[in-house]
């Protein structure tokens, strides 16, 4: 198969744009055929058969022939590649990160300044060609955030840059949200390319915020003053009527969500972020039960998955990253102390989401607020503790003194 794989993308990269629908469909098909449990030796074996093919990729990405991407098995590659590139990010833990980043993001700033200037002068909402650009950059969004403290893209400072002043600061980004403010949303509303400015967007700011070097172009102070409007009345309009969420609004929710939890982790100590989303502490209590609520909607709870890949991971882990960041900020323990409610939510998220963050996170919490006797009713503090002295010991050997973002000074506290 690998010579049969290898022999094919040469014959791609060695044609014209227009190659034969025949070596389309059979790179697409060897790609889908690569599960985990032989994904790392087709990686082993062809290596810089796959850097040729991204690279390929990235430059007809760059170079957008409408034409091309208007083909079915065009698209039917592109989605192939994407999807596999997803499982190198998430599946393969025997390789290292310069690897998976050379495979991966065989591509030049100039590159994605051109493919993001593509995007934002295309009047067809429905063009294929942003369909397949949410997602490659989600797949650069998901790496970096797997990988936070790698340092060696060079595309993440200019990407970012170019996404923050071009899209996240413009006309067209107020207008999408001013959409999601409407409490009752037509499935037509969500075109790719809404969902670029409103998922594709968010999401890498969001992977971007957390990694440890960056050079991004505002303040959080001011990227908060500019979301939170939008993200409490969207909150209000939405969280009442839970079973009429389609996929696209739960996703373009959690990713806010996503970027306002990041942005308050930055000056946890003074708390001049959470002052600019709730001046008073009613408008707190207030936005917890909202939380509460749409974590106690068991539709989603099931959803949840191992690794923070699909919409309803990434809408609980960042209602637990806010509620974290409440609880260490603000003298509201009480609160949650006399909430049975608050308690059982969280406990119930804790005990069944299959995603670490999520537990830890949840367990963080319960940790912080609850009194001894409330835990010991809850009969959980066994299993609490070996969880978060697990992960203690994993933050402790890892060089960044964290685990999965999470600081070791808050696991200790948990």
């Amino acid at each position: 198969m690998n010579e049969n794989f290898d022999q094919l993308v040469l014959e791609l990269t060695t044609k014209s744009s227009s190659s034969s629908n025949d070596i389309f469909q059979r790179l697409t098909l060897i790609l889908k055929q690569q599960t985990s449990n032989f994904l790392l030796q087709f990686l082993s074996d062809s290596y810089q058969s796959l850097v040729d093919l991204e690279s390929w990729a990235w430059q007809m990405l760059s170079e957008y022939q409408r034409q091309c991407f208007k083909r079915i098995d065009y698209q039917d590659l592109f989605h192939a590649l994407a999807l596999f590139n997803k499982h190198i990010i998430f599946n393969v833990e025997h390789i290292e990160v310069d690897q998976k980043a050379t495979i991966l993001f065989s591509v030049s700033i100039d590159q994605i300044n051109r493919i993001l200037e593509r995007i934002e002068h295309l009047t067809d909402e429905y063009d294929p060609f942003i369909t397949i650009v949410n997602l490659w950059l989600d797949n650069h969004s998901h790496f970096l955030h797997e990988n936070p403290h790698y340092r060696k893209l060079s595309i993440t400072d200019p990407l970012n840059q170019y996404i923050s002043h071009n899209y996240i600061m413009s006309k067209e980004f107020k207008f999408y949200l001013n959409y999601l403010r409407e409490t009752t949303i037509s499935q037509i509303v969500f075109t790719p390319k809404m969902l670029f400015y409103t998922n594709t967007c968010l999401c890498s700011l969001f992977s971007y915020l957390g990694a440890e070097i960056h050079q991004f172009p505002y303040t959080v102070n001011s990227m908060l003053h500019y979301l939170t409007d939008d993200y409490l009345q969207i909150i209000q309009a939405h969280y009442y009527t839970l079973e009429n969420w389609n996929d696209h609004l739960l996703a373009c929710i959690g990713h806010l969500m996503g970027v306002i939890a990041k942005c308050y982790w930055y000056d946890e100590k003074n708390g001049t972020q959470m002052k600019i989303l709730f001046p008073t502490e009613q408008l707190i209590f207030i936005h917890i039960e909202q939380l509460i609520r749409i974590l106690s909607y068991e539709p989603f709870l099931n959803e949840i998955q191992s690794i923070r890949i699909n919409a309803e991971t990434i809408l609980f882990d960042s209602i637990l990253m806010i509620l974290m960041n409440i609880v260490q900020i603000e003298n509201i323990n009480w609160f949650f102390r006399s909430n049975t409610a608050i308690q059982d939510a969280l406990l119930t998220v804790a005990n069944r989401s299959l995603y670490d963050e999520i537990c830890l996170r949840a367990y963080t919490i319960l940790g912080e607020v609850a009194t001894d006797e409330q835990l010991k009713e809850m009969n959980i503090a066994r299993t609490m503790a070996e969880f978060l002295f697990n992960m203690v010991e994993r933050a402790w050997q890892d060089p960044s003194k964290e685990y999965k973002q999470i600081p070791l000074k808050y696991l200790l506290k948990g």
